[in-house]
């Protein structure tokens, strides 16, 4: 463990170890095309030598913006990493106007984009930046290909010059800064030293089962975000092949194509998989109907460990052998093991998902602490539904007398990137403050509660945690986003956008005399009174003065583009309110 301290390491301890002839593997033209630890290695090496003739130094800051995650990503990564330089990584869904502040506030000098649309994007505000010059992936007319840095650093006459700069970097130097998207004002650079990311990638890897050297890896969430830019650390260091899936369309054809042991995801992609095959089983007719629903039924009951008894384990493999395989075959048959984080996870899913035999362990971290604080683990017991598992080894979780979650660890951030006022904020008595409140129970493990800053009181002085009734709303299938509002108001009352997909195949089955289009449906009775249902079975589990009394259906789909959510897909709130301010007047009869 000690061969790996700063993060261009990993590929170097990959090579030693497991000399994987399939390191990385993306799709070019409809074909499947892999780098071996070795090329990894010689391609980064290349990368450096090229930026350096270029030159580059010593903590400069090369931006990176790539739509979907690809080989080139890793290789610039390391590139950069090696000479002592920042990968600053970009969400590719932000405006053009965001992409100025982080270039500018970074200072960034060169740029690496994937494609057109992103290169689009950049050329907007390119004149007002320092950017030296603009690199693309794809090959685009009127722009630099990345491969002239292959042709740049042919020549290895300054490799001498690449192995002084590496070797002077220490596991305490800046390796990135990522920019968190805020739900509110101007995006936070967090600066990440190597030491933050090393650590939490040895620290988690005790919690991850893989078969070292053999097991293989679908990558799809977005490697700027450090959720699954240090789980690709995590796979190198254990010799899990890595694939990239071409999208989030592509993603069914790519599971059956590469067949991973494991995926990482966000809550909102697991439920949509489990609404899929929930929509395929309703179709279904007779026994094989029964059959279907009888597993789901057992799978929503699942508890770990045989907790169940005798007779529920004899079911559950009967439901297994006849149902639940048949999921797995659709995942691609060797899915042992799916990583959840970024938000909650229903417990819901968790139940089914393991009673079938493809287990999600669910997680938890921010941006701030690199970002793993905790973890389910099958292992040993450290599985718990509706907990993210026990904290990882040499990481400190304390619960505030206010419910906070504090953290102390080396995975802990160094701070903002030139914005001392903001750390202080967040870091004190040595502690980091997550703005999230939680408990832990008597056997370690860690349960969220809400959100801090989220919570809010009624007229009536009751509090109220959003999160809670928005996770319950969001488990049903003709609900895709729900925001529960009534800071300071009467009541709590909810904005919802409606499964627009769902629904219209709903109205198809049930032979429904409703318009389908999208505004069509917000406004259609009989899917307001049917949407009322799903809003009254979800204030059943709540008490009175939490219930929602109103809501009102959006006709119109919550994006990152259109600026209601987050690139890591959580609701902008203030902006939702404004956005529907009308109907927010009429939940509260402001208009009268």
């Amino acid at each position: 463990m000690s061969d790996v301290t700063r993060l261009f390491d990993f590929p170097y301890y990959q090579q030693k170890t497991y000399n994987l002839e399939k390191a990385f593997t993306s799709k070019y033209n409809g074909k499947w095309e892999s780098i071996s630890s070795q090329e990894y290695i010689d391609k980064a090496n290349t990368i450096s030598r090229a930026l350096l003739k270029l030159g580059v130094q010593k903590n400069d800051k090369i931006a990176v913006i790539s739509t979907n995650n690809r080989t080139e990503w890793n290789l610039m990564d390391i590139g950069v990493l090696q000479i002592g330089a920042q990968n600053i990584p970009i969400y590719p869904t932000i405006s053009a106007e965001d992409y100025e502040y982080v270039i500018n506030h970074s200072e960034s000098i060169y740029c690496f984009v994937s494609d057109e649309e992103v290169l689009h994007k950049i050329n907007k505000i390119k004149a007002n930046t320092k950017l030296k010059e603009v690199y693309a992936f794809d090959r685009i007319e009127g722009c630099k290909h990345y491969s002239e840095l292959f042709e740049l650093g042919e020549d290895t006459s300054n490799q001498d010059e690449v192995e002084a700069l590496k070797n002077a970097v220490t596991p305490e130097d800046i390796a990135t800064i990522i920019y968190t998207s805020g739900t509110t004002g101007t995006p936070k650079g967090v600066m990440l030293s190597h030491r933050n990311l090393v650590s939490n990638v040895l620290d988690s890897e005790k919690r991850v089962p893989f078969d070292y050297g053999k097991s293989r890896s679908l990558s799809f969430l977005p490697v700027c975000h450090v959720f699954e830019r240090m789980i690709l650390y995590l796979y190198q260091y254990c010799g899990v092949e890595i694939y990239f899936a071409e999208s989030i369309e592509k993603m069914s054809d790519n599971l059956k194509e590469v067949k991973p042991n494991v995926m990482t995801a966000v809550p909102r992609l697991y439920e949509k998989v489990y609404d899929k095959i929930v929509a395929k089983g309703t179709e279904l007719s007779g026994i094989k109907k029964a059959l279907f629903f009888w597993a789901i039924d057992l799978g929503l009951k699942y508890e770990p460990y045989g907790k169940n008894g005798w007779w529920y384990e004899q079911q559950l493999k009967i439901a297994r052998k006849l149902i639940f395989s048949k999921w797995k075959e659709g995942l691609g048959g060797q899915l042992d093991l799916m990583v959840s984080g970024s938000a909650p996870l229903q417990s819901r899913l968790t139940r089914v998902f393991a009673a079938a035999g493809m287990p999600i362990m669910e997680g938890y971290g921010l941006t701030e602490t690199s970002p793993v604080i905790s973890v389910n683990d099958q292992r040993n017991n450290g599985f718990k539904i509706g907990t993210v598992g026990k904290v990882i080894d040499n990481v400190e979780v304390k619960i505030a007398e206010d419910g906070e979650i504090l953290v102390k660890g080396p995975n802990v951030m160094l701070g903002y990137y030139k914005d001392p006022e903001k750390t202080a904020e967040v870091l004190s008595d040595n502690y980091f403050h997550t703005g999230d409140k939680g408990e832990v129970d008597s056997e370690g493990f860690l349960k969220i509660t809400g959100r801090k800053k989220e919570m809010f009181k009624t007229s009536g002085g009751k509090y109220i945690i959003p999160t809670l009734l928005e996770g319950k709303l969001k488990q049903s299938r003709f609900i895709e986003q729900a925001m529960v509002i009534g800071e300071g108001e009467k009541m709590p009352a909810a904005i919802i956008q409606p499964n627009f997909e769902f629904i219209q195949d709903w109205i198809d089955r049930k032979n429904k005399q409703v318009g389908k289009s999208e505004s069509e449906i917000a406004t259609s009775e009989i899917i307001i009174e049917r949407i009322q249902k799903e809003v009254n079975s979800c204030n059943s589990d709540f008490g009175k003065w939490e219930q929602i009394k109103r809501f009102e259906l959006t006709p119109d789909i919550w994006s990152i583009d259109a600026g209601h959510l987050t690139p890591t897909m959580k609701m902008k709130r203030k902006i939702i309110k404004e956005k529907y301010k009308d109907l927010y007047d009429k939940i509260y009869d402001y208009n009268k």
